[in-house]
C-alpha cells in the first residue's frame, strides 16, 4: 500500500499533515522519546540532590552535561534509541540504556549510573513525557497562533469598525 491522504492512520498524517507540521517535532515519536530523555535527566539530578549516601550531588560539569544531552537531543539521538529498543522490545528501558551509554567514559556518571530510572515505572516516565509535550505544544505553537488570530482579529476591528453592519446592535 502507497502512503496517500486516504493510506494515512488519521487525518492529523493525511490531509492535515501540512497544517500540522509545526508540532511533528513535539508531538512524534522523536519528540516523545526527547520528553522521556528530559525526564530522566531530571528525575537523575533529583536524585543525587535527595541525600544518599551511596549518590552524591552531582558536579556542576556533569549537571551541564546531562542538560546538554536533553538541549542537543537529535533525530540521530531518537534513531540510537529505537535502535537499542530492537534489543530490548521496551521503549523506555532503551532510553534508559541510551542515557547510560553516554555516560562511558565519564567516572562520576558511570559510578552513578545505576540511579537511572531508580524507583520509576515507565508509565512515571511516559505520563510526564505526555505532559511536557503538550505543555511545549501549547508554548511553541497554540499560544502563538491564537495570538496571530487575535492581532488579526483586532486589526480587522479597526480596519471595518466605521462599515454599517445590520443588527451590529444586537
Amino acid at each position: 500500500m502507497s502512503f496517500s491522504t486516504i493510506s494515512a492512520l488519521s487525518p492529523l498524517d493525511g490531509r492535515y499533515a501540512a497544517k500540522l507540521s509545526a508540532l511533528r517535532p513535539i508531538m512524534s515519536e522523536q519528540g516523545y522519546m526527547h520528553r522521556r530523555v528530559q525526564v530522566e535527566i531530571a528525575w537523575f539530578i533529583a536524585l543525587s540532590d535527595a541525600g544518599f549516601e551511596e549518590f552524591k550531588p552531582l558536579s556542576i560539569g556533569a549537571r551541564a552535561y546531562l542538560l546538554g544531552l536533553v538541549k542537543n537531543f537529535s533525530e540521530s539521538d531518537a534513531e540510537a534509541i529505537k535502535e537499542i529498543e530492537k534489543t530490548t522490545n521496551h521503549d523506555v528501558k532503551a532510553v534508559e540504556y541510551w542515557i547510560k551509554s553516554k555516560f562511558e567514559a565519564r567516572p562520576e556518571l558511570e559510578k552513578a549510573s545505576e540511579f537511572v530510572h531508580f524507583a520509576c515505572t515507565s508509565e512515571d516516565i511516559n505520563n510526564t513525557s505526555h505532559a511536557l509535550q503538550l505543555r511545549v505544544g501549547r508554548d511553541m505553537v497554540v499560544l502563538p497562533a491564537l495570538d496571530r488570530i487575535v492581532l488579526k482579529l483586532r486589526e480587522m476591528a479597526h480596519q471595518y469598525a466605521d462599515v454599517p453592519m445590520l443588527s451590529r446592535t444586537h
